[in-house]
């Protein structure tokens, strides 16, 4: 979580970016203390959360779909995969990976677990086992956000931990955790998890991306930022062309064309697909039925509102609901 501030980010924000990360949540899902004899290899499917590993003991090797090269990753390293894309994990390249979820696993509590050979006397006389903390987090936000869709596939702690003083702390906080093995480790890796997760990313907005083109650059831009960040902050509003051109003081003509040259689409366009991850959110994580979402985001009936959502996302409403948890 990046912040709890309960002010108005529109009025106080001194920076649009800065107010539509006001909101940004990161909420664990489940976590993992995984101690993997050698060799191994763990495949995790693609899922809708992000993912996050720490490397506490053993030389890991990370490989995506997309890359065919091999990332290492050392004793006290971190990585956030935000999009939670298919990827295999090795304690060395090529050897042939399983999935995730036939490893065995205890439940510690409701959401963490051992996985793996997780009793140290499970592990046989003489074998060298590997450990990580593994982690699944879901973002407030929609996978199909601007500002989540611009993150790439992998964000690497140690890339990121000269920009912000925070991000090794923490490292060095979860490596004493797994080190040390004291009762509740668990759950204060997990914690640590979290807000580490966040660092990354908080790190990645600041520094790693400032030089982006996109939808990074267009929220910068102190006027129309300000309107996305309007936009963000209140989906729900009935954000009509004039209205926006309003809040950016400038003619309908004039916002409408600084609008999509910046952003890249119309703002009916955008104001459209932002709702719509609005709307999937509510109907897939809070199962709000379809009629009220299409209610809340002052559509006339249930039917055009079903229409939008498929129009936009691909698939109906019906299709959210039946992924909800």
């Amino acid at each position: 979580m990046l912040d709890h501030s309960s002010e108005d980010p529109i009025s106080r924000g001194p920076d649009a970016l800065t107010q539509i990360l006001l909101g940004l949540r990161l909420d664990g899902v489940e976590y993992g203390r995984c101690r993997l004899p050698r060799p191994w290899a763990v495949a995790f499917p693609a899922q809708r959360s992000a993912r996050f590993h720490f490397v506490a003991h053993g030389v890991s090797w990370l490989r995506t779909q997309q890359s065919a090269d091999w990332l290492r990753l050392n004793p006290g390293d971190a990585v956030l995969l935000p999009r939670g894309s298919f990827h295999i994990m090795a304690s060395e390249p090529d050897v042939p990976a399983v999935d995730i979820d036939s490893l065995a696993r205890v439940a510690v509590s409701d959401n963490i677990y051992l996985v793996g050979s997780g009793d140290r006397a499970a592990v046989a006389e003489g074998e060298v086992a590997d450990v990580m903390f593994c982690g699944a987090l879901r973002f407030n936000l929609d996978p199909m956000h601007p500002l989540v869709a611009m993150m790439p596939e992998v964000m690497r702690a140690g890339e990121l931990a000269q920009r912000d003083a925070t991000v090794p702390a923490l490292l060095e906080a979860m490596e004493r955790e797994m080190a040390l093995d004291r009762v509740g480790a668990c759950g204060i890796l997990a914690r640590l998890a979290d807000v580490l997760a966040a660092s990354i990313i908080r790190a990645w907005v600041e520094c790693g991306c400032s030089d982006s083109t996109g939808w990074v650059a267009a929220v910068r831009c102190p006027r129309v930022g300000k309107v996305l960040a309007a936009i963000h902050a209140d989906p729900s509003r009935d954000w009509s062309v004039p209205a926006l051109a309003e809040l950016m003081g400038a003619s309908r003509s004039t916002f409408a064309e600084a609008f999509t040259r910046t952003v890249g689409e119309s703002p009916a366009k955008y104001v459209a697909k932002v709702k719509m991850f609005q709307a999937r959110r509510w109907i897939e994580r809070e199962g709000v039925r379809v009629s009220v979402a299409a209610n809340r985001l002052g559509y006339d009936s249930e039917a055009s509102f079903s229409r939008a959502f498929k129009r936009i996302l691909g698939h109906p409403p019906s299709a959210a609901r039946a992924l909800r948890p």
